[in-house]
Formats: C-alpha cells, sequence, structure tokens
C-alpha cells in the first residue's frame, strides 16, 4: 500500500515533481541565458555552477547504479573539498559547453531516480541519503543564486 504523498517507485512526489520543477527553470536558464560568464563570487560563474550541477547529478547517476544494479550502498564523500578540488576543471569548461552538461546531466538523474526500483528507493531514503532522489533541491540553491546574479541582485 502506498504511503500518502508516496508514488508507485516509493518516491514522494513533491520529490519528483520539485525535480521536474528544477530541471524545467535549468532548461529555461540555458536556453535564455545570455551572460554565462557571470560573477557569482568566490571564483564561480554561471558556467561553473552548470558544471558543478552536472557533476553532482553525474554522482548521483553513478550511485544510483552502483545500489540499483549491484546493491552497494551510497557513500557520501566531502563535497567542500571535491568543490574546492574540481573548481579549475569547471572553470576550463567552455560556458556553453558547461550549460549544456548541466542539462543532460539533470535529466538524465531525473530518469534514474524516477527508474529506481521501490524497495531501493526507500531504503536511501532510510539511510538518510534522500540527497540522491531530492536532486532538484540541488539544482534550485545554484539556479537561485544565477537567477539573482543575472537579475543584478546579489
Amino acid at each position: 500500500a502506498l504511503r500518502e504523498g508516496e508514488t508507485q517507485l516509493g518516491i514522494e512526489q513533491d520529490v519528483l515533481r520539485n525535480n521536474r520543477q528544477q530541471l524545467e527553470r535549468l532548461e529555461g536558464l540555458v536556453h535564455d541565458c545570455a551572460d554565462l560568464e557571470r560573477d557569482l563570487g568566490d571564483g564561480w560563474t554561471v558556467a561553473v555552477a552548470f558544471a558543478h550541477m552536472a557533476f553532482w547529478d553525474r554522482r548521483a547517476i553513478g550511485l544510483l547504479s552502483l545500489w540499483d544494479g549491484e546493491g552497494l550502498l551510497p557513500d557520501s564523500v566531502y563535497e567542500d573539498l571535491l568543490n574546492k578540488a574540481l573548481l579549475p576543471e569547471w572553470q576550463a569548461i567552455e560556458p556553453d559547453r558547461a550549460a549544456q552538461l548541466a542539462l543532460v546531466a539533470a535529466r538524465e538523474v531525473n530518469a534514474a531516480v524516477e527508474a529506481l526500483d521501490v524497495d531501493k528507493a526507500e531504503a536511501i531514503a532510510l539511510i538518510g541519503n534522500q540527497f540522491m532522489l531530492a536532486r532538484g533541491d540541488h539544482r534550485k540553491e545554484h539556479l537561485d543564486q544565477i537567477e539573482q546574479a543575472l537579475n543584478g541582485s546579489t
């Protein structure tokens, strides 16, 4: 039996809805953004934020694949350390390419979340790794930051 707010996939509907909503926002920003090199502070630009989102969505795809295919429990790493280590690579990516990478990764991770086995989806939430399913939350944080920068407020 489904618990209130769950889909047949065992993932809360608001998680799936937010993933889709933030993907739509990302699609709009990638399509409309003429200033991919807009400064977001601390060495970050809009393009770097897109590359960052692509990396973390691809990481979630890999973790979901390991969990769904081989039953290996997803593990967390030191996100801040990875962000600092990867910043030079993200800065080196052509801005248009970074935007496209973010779109492709967001679409792929949404599909991976939606295709995940119900028992494995529930187990991910139980062990406290909801971030793997709720990719829209991470996307929203950066999309808000990008929109603020593009609208001239910080």
